[in-house]
């Protein structure tokens, strides 16, 4: 039985790719380090600010780690203004919504910018609870963050359907016992089939509640 649906947030609910990308590259110069797009794909696999901050630049402090975030979180901020929910999402969070679906996020982001985009798009109200980067002590793939999302929904984890555009979201839900939905370009969608996703679809434009209920009865 479907009783639920867990929203990873970057690159799901909110189209922000393209922005950390440029806000990622901007601040890593400011520090001499120089990286290539190819490099940067990194930052797109749901992993903590902190991690993403000691694979770029090696073992950082947590003086120095708070430092980085704060110069990077800044840059963001300056771009954000930009940003916007990814297609078709708000048409499908009404449906969910009407439909009488548990709607819930988990999401490596820290709580302030979590908390703060999705009051600034409008889109906080359709989540009954919202767990970030900072309430788990290992972000994803560990499966921390979708276990708790299923106790504050107070659901099992198998009633619960979680949607991700990463591998490491993919194999965090899958550890926590969810199935899992997957959205992703062609290019991308065939690394989150293999880490547990099914289906794998490009864009809620074309998806409904009924479609899911019966994929996942």
């Amino acid at each position: 039985m479907l009783r639920g649906i867990v929203f990873d947030m970057d690159g799901v609910v909110i189209d922000s790719h393209p922005i950390h990308r440029r806000a990622w590259k901007t601040f890593l110069q400011t520090v001499g380090r120089n990286v290539t797009d190819a490099e940067l794909d990194f930052i797109l696999d749901g992993r903590k600010r902190e991690e993403i901050l000691c694979y770029f630049l090696g073992d950082l402090t947590p003086s120095q780690i708070a430092d980085h975030a704060a110069h990077k979180d800044e840059m963001l901020r300056q771009l954000a203004e930009n940003m916007q929910p990814v297609p078709g999402v708000v048409e499908f969070l009404d449906a969910l919504a009407q439909g009488g679906m548990r709607i819930g996020l988990a999401t490596s982001a820290g709580s302030r910018r979590a908390h703060g985009t999705l009051r600034e798009l409008g889109l906080a109200r359709y989540f009954e609870t919202i767990v970030t980067g900072d309430e788990v002590t290992t972000g994803k793939p560990d499966p921390a963050i979708y276990r708790l999302a299923a106790e504050r929904l107070h659901e099992i984890p198998e009633n619960l359907l979680a949607i991700e555009d990463a591998v490491s979201g993919v194999k965090s839900a899958k550890a926590a016992g969810m199935r899992c939905l997957g959205i992703a370009c062609a290019e991308r969608a065939e690394a989150l089939r293999a880490a547990g996703a099914d289906p794998v679809i490009p864009d809620f434009q074309s998806l409904s509640l009924e479609q899911l209920e019966a994929k996942f009865r």
